[in-house]
Parts: C-alpha cells; sequence; structure tokens
C-alpha cells in the first residue's frame, strides 16, 4: 500500500494543495484504501501515509462525542455512586446498625477492592472478545442489582459479600470505557474523552453527597429507612440506565445506524492511520499482543503512577466525609454532607480542564508530573495545621490534582500500545496496579488515628512525591530511548519477517516511537 500511487504519503502532505473536487475524490479514495482490511495505513515509522479532511473528521468527533460519551458517562457517574456511597451511609448510621467495630469499616472497603484487583484482567479481555455494546450495559446492571441488594444487609458478613461482589462488577468499567473509547478516537483525542467519562468520579462525590442528603431527608421508603433508603434509590436509578444503554449503547463504528458508510469508513481509517504496521482496528485477541500490552516499560510505569494517585483518589473518594466530620464535628449529618460536594466540584473542573489542555499539545507525560506538586501541598497542609479553614482548603488542593491523572494515566497507556489486543491489556494492567493503592488507601484513615489522621495524610504526602519521582524518570527515560531508536535502520531490523510478524512486533518494533 506504502507504494501506491493512489496514496498520498507523509511527505506529500506537507506540501500546500488548494482545494478542488479532484483533490476531495482523491482524498476520499485514500480514506478507502485505509480503512480496508488486509492493508496499513502508515510507513514503516508509524507516521499516517494518507491525508484526513480536517472538517470532514471534526463533524465526525462531535457526532460522536454526542452519540457516545454522554452514555458511558452517566453509567460510570453511578458506578462510582454505587461504590462510595457507603461513605454516606456510614455518617448516616450503617456501622451501628450493622454492628460494626473498631476498624470493620476498613474491612468492609478492602473486600471490595480485592475483586476489583483481581477481575481487572480478565473482565477486559472479555469485553473485547464479547464487544463493549453488550459487555458494559451488563456490568452497570450488575453493580446496580448489588448496590440495591445493600439496602437489605443485616449484618457485617452479608456486607461483605455484597461488597466482594460489587468489585467484580465494577472491575471492568473504567478500563473498558477506556478501551471503547479507542475504538472512536486518536491517541490525542482520547485523553479529554476520557476525563469527560472520569470526572464523573467527583461528580459522584458531589451528587452522591446531594442525592444522599435529599434521601436522609426522607422518613423511609416502604419498609427501608436511614442509610439503607441510599442504596435502594441508588441501585433501582442504575439499573434502569443500564437497560437503557443495552439499546443505546453501540459496539464499535461499523454497527453505528447513527453514521453513514462514508463516516463509518472515516472513522475505522483515521484510528487505524496511527497503528504502526497493523492491517486492521479490531485485529483477533493474540497472546503475544495481549504480553506485550502488559509487559511494556512505560505501562507497567504509569501503572505505579495511578497506584500512587490511587491512594488519593479513593482515600477522598471514601473518607471525604470522615475528613470534613473531623474539621466540623459540631455540625449537623446534613451539613457535613453538604460540605463535602465543594472540593469535588473544584476537582472535576481541573479533571476536565488539564487533559483538555493534553489534548490540544498531544502531550500526558508532563502534565503528570505537573500535579504531583499541588497533591504534596494539600497534605503538607494537613499536617502541618490544625486550623479548620487551612485543613479544609487542603481538601480542596488535593481533589484539583489527583482526580486529573486518572484520565492522563489511562490515556498514556493506550498511546503506547499499538494493536486492539495490546491496548485492552495495557488499560486493563493499568487498572489492577493502580487499584492496588486504592485498596492500600482503605487502610490509610484508621479510627484511632483521628481526628487528625496524621497517618494517612503523611501516606498520601509519601505516595504523590513518588508519583512525582516515576513520572519524571518515565519522561527521561522515553525521551532517551527514542534518541536510540532513531539510530536504528528499520528497514534492516525488519528484514525477513512476516507481515504478521511485523504486526506482532508492538513497542519492540524499530519504527517505534514512545509518545510522551
Amino acid at each position: 500500500m506504502a507504494e501506491s500511487n493512489e496514496v498520498k504519503t507523509s511527505s506529500d502532505t506537507k506540501e500546500a494543495i488548494p482545494k478542488s473536487s479532484a483533490l476531495e475524490e482523491r482524498v476520499e479514495k485514500d480514506v478507502h484504501i485505509a480503512a480496508e482490511e488486509g492493508l496499513v495505513a502508515t510507513d514503516s515509522y508509524g507516521r499516517p501515509i494518507i491525508e484526513f479532511d480536517k472538517l470532514a473528521e471534526r463533524k465526525l468527533r462531535n457526532k460522536i462525542d454526542l452519540m457516545v460519551v454522554p452514555t458511558v458517562s452517566l453509567l460510570y457517574l453511578f458506578c462510582f455512586i454505587d461504590r462510595s456511597n457507603i461513605g454516606n451511609a456510614r455518617l448516616a448510621g450503617l456501622e451501628e446498625d450493622l454492628g460494626m467495630r473498631g476498624n470493620d469499616y476498613n474491612a468492609l472497603l478492602s473486600i471490595f477492592f480485592i475483586s476489583y484487583i483481581i477481575f481487572q484482567i480478565p473482565s477486559n479481555l472479555a469485553n473485547k472478545m464479547i464487544g463493549p455494546g453488550w459487555f458494559i450495559p451488563f456490568l452497570s446492571f450488575g453493580f446496580g442489582v448489588c448496590s440495591l441488594g445493600m439496602a437489605f444487609v443485616k449484618d457485617m458478613p452479608a456486607a461483605c459479600g455484597v461488597r466482594f461482589l460489587l468489585g467484580l462488577f465494577e472491575a471492568g468499567m473504567m478500563p473498558g470505557i477506556s478501551y471503547y473509547l479507542s475504538r472512536w478516537y486518536r491517541r490525542a483525542e482520547l485523553v479529554f474523552r476520557i476525563s469527560l467519562f472520569v470526572v464523573m468520579s467527583p461528580l459522584a462525590g458531589a451528587f452522591g453527597g446531594l442525592l444522599a442528603s435529599g434521601i436522609l431527608s426522607l422518613s423511609n421508603i416502604g419498609s427501608v429507612r436511614a442509610w439503607r433508603m441510599i442504596f435502594l434509590v441508588e441501585g433501582i436509578i442504575t439499573m434502569g440506565l443500564s437497560l437503557i444503554a443495552f439499546f443505546t449503547l453501540t459496539d464499535r463504528p461499523e454497527t453505528a445506524r447513527w453514521l453513514t458508510e462514508e463516516e463509518k469508513t472515516l472513522a475505522v481509517a483515521r484510528v487505524k492511520s496511527e497503528l504502526l504496521a497493523q492491517t486492521k482496528v479490531l485485529d483477533k485477541a493474540d497472546r503475544r499482543k495481549v504480553w506485550l500490552g502488559f509487559w511494556n516499560p512505560v505501562v507497567l510505569a504509569t501503572a505505579f503512577i495511578f497506584l500512587f494517585n490511587n491512594i488519593t483518589v479513593q482515600g477522598l473518594a471514601f473518607f471525604t466525609p470522615t475528613i470534613v466530620a473531623s474539621i466540623y464535628p459540631t455540625y449537623s449529618t446534613v451539613r457535613k454532607q453538604l460540605y463535602t460536594v465543594p472540593p469535588y466540584v473544584v476537582g472535576a473542573v481541573f479533571e476536565v480542564l488539564i487533559p483538555m489542555l493534553s489534548w490540544r499539545t498531544d502531550k500526558r507525560q508532563i502534565f503528570l508530573i505537573a500535579v504531583a506538586p499541588l497533591t504534596m501541598m494539600g497534605y503538607i497542609m494537613f499536617l502541618a495545621s490544625k486550623d479548620t479553614k487551612v485543613r479544609y482548603a487542603a481538601t480542596f488542593f488535593t481533589a484539583i490534582s489527583a482526580f486529573a491523572a486518572g484520565p492522563l494515566t489511562n490515556a498514556q497507556v493506550a498511546a503506547q500500545v499499538i494493536s486492539d489486543s495490546a491496548r485492552s491489556m495495557s488499560l486493563a494492567t493499568n487498572m489492577m496496579l493502580g487499584n492496588i493503592g486504592g485498596l492500600v488507601a482503605t487502610w490509610s484513615y484508621l479510627s484511632w488515628d483521628g481526628p487528625d489522621y496524621p497517618i494517612g495524610n503523611g501516606l498520601n504526602l509519601a505516595a504523590s512525591s513518588m508519583l512525582l519521582i516515576i513520572a519524571t524518570a518515565t519522561l527521561l527515560w522515553m525521551n532517551a530511548d527514542n534518541k536510540r531508536r532513531e539510530k536504528l535502520d528499520v528497514g534492516k531490523e525488519l528484514e525477513g519477517l512476516t507481515q504478521a510478524q511485523m504486526e506482532s512486533l508492538e513497542w519492540k518494533h524499530p519504527g517505534w516511537r514512545w509518545k510522551p
């Protein structure tokens, strides 16, 4: 294909060419060639060998934004609400009603993360094989049922069982949705779209606090009272949204009824134009590609960045109500719930703003480095001051920085692999290792460490410091390895390899360059 006279090479695109019907026909023809299975759409260095109509791309992107992102964002909103509403239930008497003592609450949180970590990789591989259009709504319906079940537990063992199942169903949501979006968007575009659904995490904290306050203002719903009403209402809402998603969530561009044939072709071609040596966008699961999606130095480094960041993110999700209660102990339960909202709202703004800057610059690593000092500042404030205003302000600094790293790390691991198989694995790896940080977070704020929680805050300061160190070291290594690769003779390195063998090289392909 690279030798075809019909196809515009990357060097050709550097010249300014006047618009004409002949050019438009040629571009259209090139797009069809690029989308065709069995043909590659890049040169040996991963550069696109065709030119796309920017206006047509923008129109298509806007259409995908409207038809795909809102559905997955809404599902993820209630995914996070169903996970973190236990913090609101705690303030409303969950521990007393279930006879929990000491660190039982921390143990209950830990049970969730055990299944959540274990099922990350199996869930995302199943997502690839079954198809996100069916699998994501199935997962969502499952954790909706689990949330509903929490309304009827009578003791600690039953609650642990439900939380374990909740972790099983929620395990595939964040990597699954990120993988799903990678079927639709280019590398640079992906980070902002991931942020549009991940931003539901802080919004879930804000909206969940408001929703919990509203629900708790009711005396009862049938025989269900107090904190149980939170799980009942939110579980029913989740299940209803999931049933709708079974009919509205499109599996991939080729099956989208709301795209024209030309738009389907363009959607496939533009994603394929970034896949070095690949002859199709959705390849069959390949063991070597899957392995290299895991055994990838930048993917593993980024996953550890996400691990340290998740200590803060999940700590905020589960313990913000507890932290606020320690700052304002004399306030009513409803007022404490409302005070948890503003930090989440501010965090949500920056969770979208920073990935937007990343999208426009097609850079991710530098932003991972930039957010760490703000998190560090927040926990230094927690440790250094007992003033209530200073400590409340610290929650804003941690929320501003910590939430933005989620979409950045997911977009980064998606950008550092080539094939669809490797991407499903890289995203699951990021989430699996990353959520070990979530498990650590469940033990970061222990009851006997209150009300100032020096151990929990010190742990988060150390975690954000490690994030800064690893992110900086990874950026330096990526730049150094790219310089090394510049000296390679790609043609000589690939000599004697079949097309299938070249497709399986992934990041070991001599023409590959890390994308910081």
